[in-house]
């Protein structure tokens, strides 16, 4: 049965169950949307899940699974530094709003992807995602003293990215471990 928040439970399959096979639905502007032809991607809501422990309306419906590979640092590094408004350039961005020229080095985008990849391997892999934990991390303390910092230039390094993040690192999910 239902056992918590988690996306593949009983209850979010049963609730998910009429999109799939097709309905109308009301977006909060009032506009009617039929799903029967949209094609629905699960990536990564059922990663966690046996197909045997899915409903069997619902594992008709998503017949082809694809196995993905978790991401590893470079494609952590990829991710914050391909993109034009990527995660890092968001908060240079912000700072600027407050005076602070802010400079991420290199070495801290690698180390940012490396330690999103460890703590992913770690604790729970929750993909890109980690990537805004392990920024709001390193950036926690640069935006809430930011006011304080107007007009000077901050450069932030791999070892600053490091110290920023020491008690994420050493967290393990022990749970896993448990029978």
């Amino acid at each position: 049965g239902y056992k918590g928040p988690q996306a593949s439970a009983e209850g979010v399959q049963q609730d998910l169950l009429p999109l799939v096979e097709g309905t109308t639905v009301t977006t909060k502007n009032n506009v009617q949307i039929k799903t029967d032809k949209i094609l629905f991607i699960c990536s990564g809501a059922f990663h966690s899940v046996k197909v045997s422990d899915m409903l069997a309306e619902l594992q008709g419906r998503l017949p082809i699974r694809v196995h993905l590979k978790p991401l590893s640092k470079e494609d952590f590094y990829r991710i914050i530094t391909e993109p034009k408004y990527n995660l890092v350039n968001q908060h240079v961005a912000m700072l600027a709003t407050e005076g602070v020229e802010l400079e991420v080095t290199d070495d801290a985008k690698m180390e940012i992807a490396r330690i999103a990849a460890h703590v992913n391997s770690t604790v729970q892999n929750i993909g890109a995602r980690r990537l805004i934990t392990i920024t709001e991390k390193v950036m926690e303390d640069l935006s809430f003293n930011a006011p304080d910092k107007k007009g000077e230039k901050v450069v932030v390094d791999g070892e600053y990215v490091r110290k920023a993040v020491e008690g994420l690192i050493n967290k393990v999910d022990l749970t896993k471990y448990l029978l």
